[in-house]
């Protein structure tokens, strides 16, 4: 799996952060997501999943 994050479409709401911790975070300044591991391990696959199923402003890119 390969996460690409889109930070021109984050709105900085925060859903991808309460979904998949160890793979997203938020800059303090401004909220906008961060890509702490853009290849996570399988067993965090269905948390990264749902976080660009929650995501509001389809700024998530997953690829299999």
């Amino acid at each position: 799996m390969r996460v690409s994050v889109d930070q021109d479409k984050c709105v900085a709401s925060g859903q991808c952060v309460m979904a998949a911790t160890e793979v997203f975070d938020q800059r303090d300044e401004d909220g906008m997501v961060v890509l702490l591991n853009d290849n996570p391990p399988a067993e965090q696959a269905d948390d990264v999943r749902q976080a660009a199923a929650v995501c509001p402003a389809l700024a998530i890119t997953i690829e299999e």
